[in-house]
């Protein structure tokens, strides 16, 4: 796998956390780092893509019906 470097300034309170995480773990912080990125990416990703999605679906005017969403509402009690 090819790898690109960046580079960071961390807060020094958070650089002292990974520095102590990464001797509790036996990791080294580019290892936490890389993990800890890896999950925020994941996480953050699939959001874009749903908000991409439905603006694809509204702009093909692909819309719930006034009936469907007060079947939502009456379903859930809002």
């Amino acid at each position: 796998m090819a790898a690109k470097t960046i580079n960071v300034r961390l807060p020094e309170a958070l650089y002292n956390q990974m520095e102590e995480l990464a001797k509790a773990t036996a990791r080294t912080k580019s290892f936490l780092t890389i993990d800890a990125l890896t999950d925020y990416v994941q996480r953050e990703s699939w959001q874009i893509r749903d908000i991409h999605e439905g603006i694809a679906e509204a702009n093909a005017g692909e819309f719930a019906t006034d009936d469907q969403v007060q079947a939502v509402f009456a379903k859930y009690g809002a």
